[in-house]
């Protein structure tokens, strides 16, 4: 491999000329206190740092950024860090969604207009994994990603707790009146007792697994504990491996290719991953100019077993996960289904990588002959409710409910859900389907996790605890049971989700892949007619932007403008 020499290196365009900007950039350099010799003919890595004190996920990044720098420096390096914009799942309204392609904005953009070689992208919490990955591969410099890493195991009462999903569970029981105030805030008081991103297999775990299968991570850094002493070693690792990778030009495009994507749905599927990876695969993806139409999605979870026994499709959490064998055993798996020669950012294969990994414990790491399941756990369902597509996670649903037809008992909006779901006059049986329409790109906005609607209580106190239920929004990854996700085209726009009434049928088939709305042409053509589009929620700033140039759920929701593969020229330097 012929490596690149430091007169190659881009930062060295603001450094070394004797020129009135040379002189101005050195300067300012030195008056942070740093020598001449030590920003100059070495690659300057840019450690982008999404953390914050008000993201619980990140807080530990901050002290783990002095490890990447010091694995930097070892290497022969020049680390600076750069704060980014922080997206926390917990308290962003109206929806963290809404702000991943700013975050992507962000990198890209800090990436570009800094004197930046290289990047090692720190992030975990949900969205910050597709945002950081979207802005690294536009710009395309050298980048590794730096999982956060998930939080330890909850502890309640004797019980192992899980973020999100036992939480929801939980909290049903509560509102059903089986659980007490006191014993409720002990949960609060236990589900959540360090640093880290979820520990059950939501859309964080599911995001840097797949960044992972990607190869964008070093071998079995998505699973380390975020408390464990690994995680400080991993940083470390990462600081070294940058500067390598910056004088061997390996780029984030050298490495995404088609057979990358393949494998990270091929993972996805394994794992029995969130939703949301569809979505945020299908986005960078179309980043690197490779489209993934929904149906690969589907092709490929049909040929993949469920082996990842993790909430909420299974028993475990990611501590035990990462102790059993973490990815590269539940990779090793399923080998054959994998195209083993792709590149990663260690500079080996995927096959290399995973050569050897075995698994500790197979009741967390199914092993092949002893799957949670056949096939993959997420499909994808067409039909005249859903002509662009729609998403259902079957390893968290209740199987009876997989082939159903109900009546159809509609919400206009998430304002309209809250005020009527537990109303006791709620027109609603245990057969009943209902309906979320305006909460998705453009109706949340942003396509909030409201997808998982709340079981009428009503209902609650019969004993139901899962119907189906249908809208263009999406739901955590931690979340469960019958719910249609991502129904494309949304209802903001006039998709046929618009116009479902009360008291329609509505048909679900999942082993049939389909989601139809028993109404007919003649009917819908009459409602069409009859239809108003919403008025929009922003009239300013980077929310008009949102509304004005995001794409449907389908498209992966990145703005047109930015999934095109467009090349941006680089920064004069004047």
């Amino acid at each position: 491999m012929t490596k690149r020499k430091p007169e190659d290196l881009r930062s060295q365009r603001w450094f070394v000329p004797e020129n009135a900007p040379g002189f101005s950039h050195r300067s300012r350099m030195k008056q942070i206190g740093y020598r001449r010799e030590d920003f100059t003919g070495k690659p300057v890595i840019g450690i982008i740092n999404t953390w914050s004190e008000i993201n619980p996920c990140h807080y530990h990044l901050r002290e783990r950024a002095e490890f990447v720098k010091r694995g930097v420096w070892q290497a022969g390096g020049f680390p600076v860090e750069i704060p980014a914009m922080p997206i926390t799942e917990v308290y962003m309204r109206p929806s963290p969604m809404l702000y991943r392609n700013l975050l992507a904005m962000e990198t890209e953009e800090l990436l570009r207009c800094m004197p930046i070689d290289g990047a090692v992208l720190m992030g975990g919490c949900d969205k910050t994994t597709p945002a950081l990955l979207m802005g690294a591969i536009s710009m395309n410099i050298p980048a590794i990603y730096l999982p956060a890493g998930p939080m330890l195991r909850g502890n309640w009462n004797g019980k192992v707790l899980g973020s999100g999903t036992d939480a929801r569970k939980l909290y049903t029981e509560r509102c059903a009146g089986n659980i007490t105030e006191e014993e409720w805030i002990g949960v609060e008081n236990g589900i959540a007792r360090s640093p880290g991103f979820c520990m059950t297999m939501g859309t964080a775990s599911t995001m840097t697994s797949l960044a992972e299968a990607l190869g964008m991570t070093l071998p079995g850094a998505a699973s380390i504990p975020a408390a464990d002493s690994n995680h400080q070693r991993m940083c470390l690792g990462c600081g070294n491996r940058i500067v390598d990778m910056v004088w061997e030009d390996l780029k984030p495009q050298d490495i995404l290719t088609r057979d990358a994507f393949e494998n990270a749905i091929t993972v996805d599927m394994a794992i029995a991953g969130s939703t949301n990876a569809i979505i945020h695969l299908v986005a960078l993806a179309g980043r690197c100019g490779i489209p993934l139409d929904l149906e690969l999605f589907d092709d490929i979870s049909h040929r993949v077993p469920v082996l990842a026994n993790i909430r909420p499709s299974g028993a475990y959490l990611m501590e035990d996960f990462f102790y059993a064998g973490g990815l590269r055993a539940l990779m090793a798996q399923i080998a054959d289904l994998l195209h083993l020669d792709c590149r990663t950012v260690n500079g080996h294969t995927i096959g290399e990588n995973i050569a050897g990994a075995a698994i500790i414990n197979k009741d967390v790491i199914r092993p092949r002959d002893n799957a949670l399941a056949d096939t993959g756990g997420t499909v994808i369902l067409r039909g005249s409710l859903a002509p662009d597509g729609a998403v259902i996670k079957i390893s968290a649903a209740t199987p009876r409910l997989l082939q159903h037809t109900g009546t159809a008992v509609v919400f206009k909006n998430y304002n309209d859900l809250e005020a009527r779901i537990n109303d006791p006059s709620l027109p609603v049986t245990e057969d009943s389907v209902l309906v979320l329409q305006s909460a998705g790109p453009l109706g949340g906005p942003g396509m909030p996790e409201w997808g998982m609607l709340p079981i009428p209580k009503k209902l609650l106190d019969q004993g139901v605890r899962d119907l189906v239920r249908i809208s263009d929004a999406r739901m955590s990854g931690t979340a469960y049971g019958t719910c249609v996700l991502h129904v494309s085209p949304e209802s903001h726009v006039g998709g046929p989700l618009a116009l479902v009434k009360d008291g329609d049928k509505i048909s679900l088939d999942a082993a049939g892949r389909k989601l139809d709305l028993l109404v007919s042409e003649s009917e819908l053509a009459a409602r069409r007619t009859q239809w108003k589009k919403p008025v929009s929620s922003f009239a300013r700033g980077y929310g008009a932007l949102y509304l004005e140039r995001v794409t449907q759920a389908n498209r992966g929701c990145d703005f047109d403008f930015l999934g095109e593969h467009l090349a941006t020229p680089e920064p004069e330097i004047h």
